[in-house]
């Protein structure tokens, strides 16, 4: 077995929360004069909020996909009936009760990046970080856990159309500099790194554009970030996560799970010889999800790899790679909604 469900305690816990966590974030940016605002991007549903900045230009904050539950509590918002929620107690009741929290270090680092608006600028959480995450939101427990020190933060640029806006603006390295954590940037100025703990460090990345491997620089948050290959597959219909930490709940933008697990068969086929213990990593990975997925959302996964492979020659060929490999070292998973 991969993956043990959560206790109904735990699962019921974490909802209240996600749902708590929802209507601060709604309650916190409708505080500010504007509108709320939908959208369909791609043929999704998107609600986002409209309001002036400083300047006087419109801006939209991104609410996230539509749902029942965020058409709900934006409705409560429109009658008034909002109330007060004690976010950090109701995180700590989730934990208590058996959801996955974050490492306070690492806490600190995503909250940070949060509070300064990088989720609210097309910034996406991406790495194990999010596949750690994914147990809350699924409400199962891994049972081979995935431990990482890398915090790894994505973000489309231009060349990726996503449903986030992009113009909130911030200065990502002086947010850096003001955790007080010895975070220094590395050579190419797409990593951050301590020197007294030098397995912790902090990467941004990009998808691949016409410079090939050449850091860019994304000027809404002042950051330069490493292109990698196939990282759009992974970016374009993001969704909202709700992460737990002892001091509260923090909602980030996170790939589907769906399309997390076959952006790993993608990469699997990439990793150079020195780094099969990623490669490896890679395919653990998607296993788990993959036989989460075949057992709970069959046709999902299905009209997801279909989608994948449909995507030209280069595709295919390192997604059916990727998918050799994880049969043959998983066998017991179920992949036959993933044809060849």
């Amino acid at each position: 077995m991969f993956y043990t469900d959560l206790s109904t305690a735990a699962q019921t816990a974490y909802a209240s929360l996600c749902s708590a966590s929802r209507m601060d974030d709604v309650r916190s940016v409708a505080a500010l004069p504007g509108s709320f605002s939908r959208k369909i991007v791609k043929g999704k549903e998107y609600w986002y909020y409209q309001t002036p900045d400083l300047t006087g230009r419109q801006m939209q904050i991104f609410l996230g996909a539509a749902s029942v539950e965020l058409n709900t509590l934006i409705e409560q918002h429109r009658q008034g009936d909002a109330t007060t929620i004690h976010l950090r107690q109701l995180a700590r009741q989730s934990i208590a009760a058996g959801c996955l929290s974050l490492v306070s270090s690492h806490a600190k680092i995503i909250e940070r990046l949060a509070d300064a608006g990088f989720f609210r600028a097309s910034g996406i959480l991406v790495g194990t970080h999010v596949y750690m995450a994914y147990q809350n939101y699924l409400g199962i427990r891994w049972q081979s856990a995935a431990q990482t020190v890398d915090l790894d933060f994505a973000h489309a640029g231009r060349n990726v159309s996503v449903a986030i806006p992009s113009d909130v603006t911030m200065d990502m390295g002086c947010e850096i500099e003001a955790l007080k954590m010895g975070f220094v940037p590395v050579k190419s100025l797409t990593t951050y790194v301590k020197s007294d703990e030098q397995d912790l460090q902090i990467d941004f990345v990009t998808c691949r554009h016409r410079g090939g491997d050449t850091p860019v620089l994304i000027k809404a948050l002042n950051a330069t970030m490493q292109p990698l290959k196939f990282m759009e597959f992974s970016m374009e219909a993001p969704i909202q996560v709700t992460l737990l930490a002892q001091r509260g709940p923090i909602t980030v933008n996170a790939p589907p799970p769906e399309k997390y697990a076959l952006h790993k068969l993608l990469v699997y086929g990439e990793r150079p010889q020195n780094m099969r213990v990623k490669a490896t990593k890679d395919l653990a990975q998607a296993a788990s999800l993959i036989d989460y997925l075949a057992k709970n959302d069959a046709e999902l996964l299905s009209e997801t790899w279909n989608g994948l492979i449909s995507r030209g020659p280069g595709w295919r060929s390192r997604a059916i790679e990727g998918l050799k490999a994880l049969k043959e070292r998983y066998p017991q998973v179920d992949t036959a909604a993933l044809p060849q």
